[in-house]
């Protein structure tokens, strides 16, 4: 796993080059536990993930103290695959699992259009 922090003002991009799961899990926690207080905005940037399992769950969807109501996260890049698993996740838990929060500029109903028949 490559990891890559870019901060610019109160924003940040994390991206991760390689497979998201339980093994790579804590270098992009602390990752993003390293970012400055000052950031508010965190980018998870995927475009070089093309797997992800339910460790990326945890890491876009668990709660921390870095990621409170100070600090919005957003994702982009998202893959086949790593997509899939966040509308699966959605349609199953749509409480726990709100993809508005991370694809705010985006209609859910697209990326269920977007996503290939199982």
């Amino acid at each position: 796993m490559n990891i890559t922090t870019a901060i610019d003002g109160t924003s940040a991009r994390i991206t991760a080059r390689g497979d998201i799961d339980f093994g790579t899990l804590p270098p992009l926690r602390a990752a993003a536990d390293a970012l400055p207080a000052r950031v508010t905005d965190l980018l998870w940037d995927l475009h070089h993930t093309a797997f992800m399992d339910v460790a990326g769950l945890h890491l876009l969807f668990d709660r921390t103290p870095v990621d409170g109501p100070d600090r919005r996260t957003t994702v982009t890049g998202l893959r086949q695959q790593p997509l899939r698993l966040l509308l699966l996740a959605t349609d199953l838990h749509p409480a726990t699992f709100d993809l508005s929060r991370l694809l705010p500029d985006t209609a859910q109903t697209a990326f269920q259009q977007a996503a290939p028949e199982a």
